[in-house]
C-alpha cells in the first residue's frame, strides 16, 4: 500500500462516513465501524511500515515511550476539528491503532432517549449515579450530556477524572476542572481523594476499575457530593452485585448499607442497529432508588429489584425488556435484537405476540 496515506486522510474518511471507530492494523486495510459493522476504507492492506508511520504520526512522544515500554498506550488526540479517544498497541510485534470519534456536539437527554425524570437526578445534592453498559454503548456521551446540563444550569464546582479526557467542558454557570489520569494525577482513587479537598459539588469518575476506586467513589457520594461513574455491567441488579462482590466478604454488608443510602440511580444502556433507517438507537434500563429498592440492596435481595423497575414507571424507571419491546413495535430494531438482548426473552416474546395479535 502507498505510504502516502496519512492519519488526516483516514480521519477525514471516518468523519465523512459518520463512523464511530477507526481501526488501523498491519496486513489489513484501514477499517471503520459504521452503524455497528466494520467496513474497509480501501482494498489494499497496510504494510507494517505504513502502520508504524501512522502510529508515530498520531501519538505524542510520552505515549510513544509508554507504547514501547508497556506494549500499549491510551490517550485523546485532536485531528483537524475532531477529537478521538485513541488506543495504540502492539500485536505479534506489529503496531495497531483503534480510534473512537468523540462527537463534537453534545446531545440532549431527549435526543439520547432518556425520560424527562432523569434530569431531576442532576439536581440532587449528593449521591451516586451509575451509567453502565458494554464498551461502545454510549456511556461517555450520556455522562457528558448530563454534565453539560449541570454546567449550564447549576452554580457548582464539577471535577471530572478521566483516562483519557474525552469531552472538553468550558466553564459556564459552573466551574469545571478536568483531570486526566496518568497526566495530571496517577490514579482514579488518588484523584478522588484529592478532589475531596478541592471544594467539589459534582465528581465524574470515568471508570470504576478497581476496589480502591469504588471505595473512594462511594465515600465521596456518602460525604455530600454528587458522583457520576461508569461500570461495564448490564442491568441495575447486576451492577449492585458487581460492586458488592468486588469487596472482601467481611466488608460486603457495610458496602450494601452504603449503597442503599447513597445510590441514586443506575442507567444501563445498549446501542442497537436500527432497521428503519441508518444509525443506531439506544435501549435503556433505568433504576431510581426508592425506599423499596434501598431495602432490597441493604437486605441482599437484589434479585427483587427487577420487579420494582417493572412497576416503577411513575418514578422514571424503565425496564430493558419494555424498552426493547417499544423499540421493536415502533419498527426501530430487529426481532433478533429484541430476543437476544432481552433479560427474559420467553416472557417478552409472548407479550409482543399478544400485543401484535390484538392490533
Amino acid at each position: 500500500m502507498s505510504t502516502e496515506i496519512t492519519m488526516e486522510m483516514l480521519e477525514q474518511a471516518t468523519t465523512e462516513w459518520g463512523a464511530s471507530d477507526l481501526h488501523v492494523r498491519a496486513g489489513l486495510p484501514p477499517m471503520i465501524r459504521h452503524h455497528g459493522e466494520l467496513k474497509p476504507l480501501t482494498e489494499e492492506p497496510l504494510s507494517e511500515e505504513d502502520t508504524k508511520t501512522l502510529v508515530e504520526e498520531c501519538t505524542p512522544k510520552d505515549k510513544l515511550d509508554e507504547l514501547e515500554h508497556n506494549g500499549g498506550a491510551d490517550f485523546a488526540v485532536a485531528l483537524g476539528k475532531d477529537r478521538y479517544r485513541t488506543s495504540v498497541f502492539k500485536e505479534r510485534g506489529r503496531y495497531g491503532i483503534v480510534m473512537r470519534l468523540i462527537p463534537s456536539t453534545l446531545l440532549t437527554l431527549q435526543q439520547i432517549g432518556l425520560p424527562d425524570e432523569i434530569q431531576e437526578l442532576l439536581f440532587k445534592p449528593r449521591g451516586l449515579i451509575l451509567v453502565t453498559g458494554p464498551t461502545g454503548s454510549g456511556k461517555s456521551t450520556t455522562l457528558a450530556s448530563m454534565l453539560h446540563i449541570i454546567n449550564c444550569q447549576r452554580k457548582v464546582h464539577i471535577i471530572t477524572i478521566e483516562d483519557p479526557i474525552e469531552y472538553y467542558h468550558e466553564s459556564q454557570q459552573s466551574i469545571v476542572t478536568q483531570r486526566e489520569v496518568g497526566h495530571d494525577v496517577p490514579s482514579f482513587a488518588e484523584a478522588i481523594r484529592r478532589a475531596l479537598r478541592q471544594d467539589p459539588d459534582v465528581i465524574l469518575v470515568g471508570e470504576m476499575r478497581d476496589l480502591e476506586t469504588m471505595q473512594a467513589a462511594i465515600t465521596a457520594a456518602e460525604t455530600g457530593h454528587l458522583v457520576f461513574a461508569t461500570l461495564h455491567t448490564t442491568g441495575a441488579a447486576a451492577t449492585v452485585d458487581r460492586i458488592v462482590d468486588a469487596f472482601p466478604m467481611d466488608q460486603q454488608e457495610q458496602v450494601r448499607t452504603q449503597l442503599s443510602v447513597g445510590l441514586q440511580a443506575v442507567i444501563s444502556q445498549l446501542l442497537l442497529k436500527r432497521v428503519d433507517t441508518t444509525g443506531r438507537v439506544a435501549a435503556f434500563e433505568i433504576m431510581v432508588s426508592t425506599p423499596s429498592v434501598r431495602s432490597h440492596i441493604r437486605d441482599n435481595k437484589t434479585f427483587q429489584i427487577n420487579s420494582d423497575i417493572q412497576t416503577g414507571s411513575k418514578f422514571g424507571m424503565v425496564s430493558l425488556d419494555n424498552c426493547l419491546m417499544q423499540l421493536y413495535l415502533e419498527g426501530k430494531i430487529s426481532w433478533d435484537d429484541l430476543v437476544t438482548k432481552s433479560q427474559d426473552p420467553d416472557t417478552l416474546v409472548q407479550k409482543v405476540r399478544e400485543m401484535q395479535g390484538g392490533n
